[in-house]
Parts: C-alpha cells; structure tokens; sequence
C-alpha cells in the first residue's frame, strides 16, 4: 500500500488549531491528505522527531530585482534564499526596471518566474499616477496579491506622492493596498538634515513625522472610500499608536530588523549596511513595535528584502543605497526571538502563516488541515545556528546578521507537497507556482 501517499511526516510536533501535537501528516501531490495516525508505508518517509512541523512560511516583502538588476538578485536566486530560510511562498515588488505597473508587464514576470522559483510567489502590481484605470482588472489575477503603492520616494521610480493620486489609487483598487509610507514632501524639506559620510543622519533625514503624517493621510483616505490598506515596514512610535486605533479598514507589518536592531548602536556597528526605508530608529521606537507585537497590534511580519551589491553599500553616504537582504533569515531571527520568549510560536506563526492568508485572502494555505497546499516548514527549536555572510544565497553575498547567533532555525521546507530544502541544502529542482487568492 506504498502508493497512497507521495510523503509521510512521522514522529512531528504539528501545528494544528493553535496546538502542538504528536501526530503524522500525510502529503499526496501537493495537497495534505490525512493528519492522524498512518501507519502505511509511502514513497518517502520523513523522520520529524524532536522537529517542529509549522505551515508553510510566507514572507510578504521581498525585491528580486527582476527584472531590471540582475546583478544583484533575480528571481530563482532570490527563492533559493527562501526557500533555505524555511520560507514557502513570498510576495515581490514592482520597482524593477521596468516596474510591474502594466497588465504586460505582470505577465512578463509571471513567465519569468516559471520553473525558476523554487518557492511559491505573487507579485504585486505596482501604482503610478496614471494607471488606475487599469485596478480593477486586478480582481482575480492569479499570482497578484494586491496593489503597491510607493507614497515616499525609494529604490526606482515608482511613485504616487499627490494626495488627488493616493486617493484614486485606494478609491478604485478592488485588491488590498500596499503602501510604503513616507511623506515625499517632507523627505525633499528634510534633505538639508542629510550628512555627508555620516549614516546616523539617514533617521534624521526620514524622521519620524515624515513616516506619521502620510500614515494618517492614507489611513484617513482608506476610511473615507471603505477600502483596505496595508501600511508595510512601520517603525515608528507614533504609527504604532495611530494603527492601534484604525484597525477596520488598516492592517500593517513590521520587519525583523526593526525588532532586533536600533539607531545608534546599528550605525557604528554596521554602517551603510544598516541603511534602509524607512530607517532603523532609536530604542524607544523598537521597544514601541515590540509592544506591538505582543499585544497583537501588528498584523505580519516582513522581511522587506532589498539586496544591494556590497561596493554600492559601501559607496559614502548618502550615495550608498537604502536596503538589505533578509528572506533567508527573516525566520531564523524570529525563531531566536522565540527561543529568548519575546514572542510565542503561535504568535509568530500567525503573523507569518495564518494573517497573509487572512488579510490577502491566500487560497488553501496558512495552516496544517487536511485539503490544504502541501506548503510545510519544519524547524528544529534546540538547532544553535551563527548566521554567517557565507551562507546567504542572495547574489549581493552579505547579510546584516552576520556573526549573529540564533537559537531555532528550519530544517527542512517542503513546497507543493516536494521536499526543496533539506539541512541547508536545495535538493530539488525549482517548481513554485503562483499563488491563488
């Protein structure tokens, strides 16, 4: 009766309804089979003892540069890096060259991705002031996970800084709304706060209120259309209290950097590796987004992965790019918050598993039930793991947490029902496929 499934997971803690449980899983094709007891063979049997077996990981902020920079990333290495990072499906963003901002170009990427992902993927369709009358052909695009809206200036030329601009983008959106929140006004008053070779001056530039005020701007809009946004990357203070009041229609993410690094002390130890948008910022505000965390104020985690080349990154400030790479460690570093009891695994797994299949309405995944994708991560909590610049698969080779030891780390990622990743190793070929929303 070898022929009844295509993988057993045996001897497992599952992640099943909130719970650990000792249970096997039965896997054929790319869907989940039965949970339970299985005692009949299978063409492949993997031993999770001492393992924990989760849903498959979703990371819903990464730039594979592609197409456009290359050099730097594209989309086969950039899921190679997840895929290794325990991450099953990710979300990648329009600002390439040329940015994913016409229905052409969405399905240029789309064949771009075929049978080079390793893991699953969408990509968003990026905004600009002139394209929205083509949102509401978005509704039910496989592969789409919902619009990007760049209200700050960043990495390439995407941009909808006019408030008229912002308003009809969210207004005739059928699809969520992803927006990076800086106010461009501020940024181009601030700039004579930038400094010279001096990265420290980078939150200074981009401060705070910058972030705030077009946060309540593009809140106030979502409210007045009813429609739904999703703030990405907050690191401030005030946009934490001002979220924690406006949950109807507004949902929002944190990254991993900004709850394990603040300004000063990532600057001197890092430099222009530390540089991102929106910045890293003081103590103050990292201890406010940890509030947020476990408090269930925030709704996902992120890994805004942004690789640069390392000679541009160490190019003098302010010409050196805002960015790092993180799909490949946004897990382990959570994981290790896990193990220091900053946050539970049931809270990580709802803000990386179950809230992007909530919030973006993900088809059959976020969660172990039978009938369900066959995306799994299994993590191996007692693994002691120093992260090192040699191990990233990104093309940019460096990664901000080099030399950082965590405690908790993925042992083996399983896509569509195949093993891809085993012990830090690819051992199949890449087959990802959009993801169905």
């Amino acid at each position: 009766m070898s022929g009844n499934f295509s993988l057993i997971i045996k001897n497992g803690s599952c992640f099943i309804e909130g719970k650990l449980k000792n249970i096997d899983i039965g896997l054929s094709g790319n869907k989940i089979k039965k949970i339970g007891k299985i005692d009949l063979n299978s063409a492949k049997v993997f031993d999770a003892s001492n393992k924990i077996v989760l849903p498959g990981v979703i990371d819903t902020q990464v730039h594979f540069r592609e197409p456009g920079s290359t050099d730097t990333e594209d989309l086969e290495s950039g899921s190679k890096a997840a895929v290794l990072g325990g991450i099953t499906s990710v979300f990648e963003m329009p600002n390439t060259n040329p940015p994913t901002s016409t229905l052409a170009e969405f399905d240029k990427k789309i064949k771009l991705a075929k049978n080079r992902m390793h893991s699953n993927y969408a990509f968003y369709f990026g905004a600009t002031p002139e394209n929205s009358d083509q949102l509401s052909k978005l509704k039910n695009l496989d592969g789409c996970c919902g619009v990007k809206l760049f209200a700050g200036s960043s990495t390439g030329k995407l941009l909808v800084d006019k408030e008229s601009d912002i308003e009809k983008v969210i207004s005739k959106s059928d699809r969520i709304v992803s927006i990076h929140s800086e106010d461009e006004e501020i940024l181009k008053l601030r700039k004579k706060f930038i400094k010279e070779g001096d990265v420290k001056s980078h939150p200074e530039w981009r401060n705070a209120e910058c972030a705030m005020s077009s946060t309540r701007r593009v809140v106030k809009i979502a409210e007045r259309y009813n429609k739904r946004i999703h703030v990405l990357h907050v690191s401030t203070k005030e946009e934490v209290d001002f979220l924690a009041m406006h949950k109807k229609n507004v949902t929002f993410e944190i990254t991993p950097q900004h709850l394990t690094m603040y300004a000063p002390d990532c600057y001197d130890k890092l430099g222009s590796l530390a540089q991102m948008n929106p910045p890293l910022r003081s103590k103050d505000h990292y201890d406010k987004l940890w509030v947020a965390v476990k408090k269930s104020i925030v709704d996902v985690l992120g890994s805004d992965h942004a690789p640069h080349l390392k000679a541009n990154k160490d190019k003098k400030y302010p010409n050196s790019p805002s960015g790092m790479p993180g799909v490949q460690t946004i897990l382990p570093i959570m994981l290790d918050h896990v193990s220091k009891e900053n946050l539970s695994l049931e809270m990580l797994i709802k803000l990386m598993c179950e809230n992007p299949c909530k919030i973006f309405g993900i088809k059959n995944k976020g969660y172990l039930k039978e009938e369900y994708d066959a995306d799994i991560t299994i993590i191996d909590m007692k693994k002691e793991q120093i992260i090192k610049n040699d191990m990233i698969a990104s093309k940019c080779g460096w990664t901000p947490f080099n030399n950082y030891k965590v405690k908790g780390f993925p042992i083996a990622t399983i896509v569509n029902g195949k093993i891809v990743m085993e012990n830090n190793k690819i051992i199949s070929k890449a087959q990802g496929m959009p993801l169905k929303f």
